[in-house]
């Protein structure tokens, strides 16, 4: 397993954890986060109270690799998102994550996922 891949498979395991310090720790200090269709978050200031802001009403998350490639500095993750809510709600999302590394860090990423299934999930 390429070094990007690993990088990449041990960010989403660290979700799991819930943590804004480690999971920003991650990124390359200019990093971007593209958490599509919302704006993009760049920079380590501005992504650890994003990532802050939604993890803290999880009260937990697996995300579930099923497919995942490398090729270059490019890894595509495609993953189903297995999270509770802090007030019970269980949320399953599809998403495909798109990572752009750069010396072994997160350059850019862009998740990409269906809204609609999101607040379905959440309004049920």
């Amino acid at each position: 397993m390429g070094g990007n891949l690993r990088t990449v498979s041990d960010f989403i395991a660290a979700w799991s954890r819930l943590d804004p310090d480690e999971l920003t720790g991650y990124f390359a200090e200019d990093g971007v986060y593209y958490n599509m269709p919302i704006a993009p978050v760049q920079g380590h200031a501005a992504l650890r109270p994003f990532i802050a802001g939604f993890a803290g009403g999880w009260a937990s998350t697996d995300w579930e690799v099923l497919n995942i490639a490398e090729s270059g500095n490019l890894v595509i993750a495609e993953r189903i998102d297995h999270t509770v809510t802090r007030d019970g709600k269980q949320i399953d999302l599809p998403c495909c994550g798109v990572f752009e590394m750069e010396a072994g860090k997160i350059k850019v990423w862009r998740d990409y996922f269906d809204m609609g299934t999101y607040m379905k999930a959440m309004a049920g």
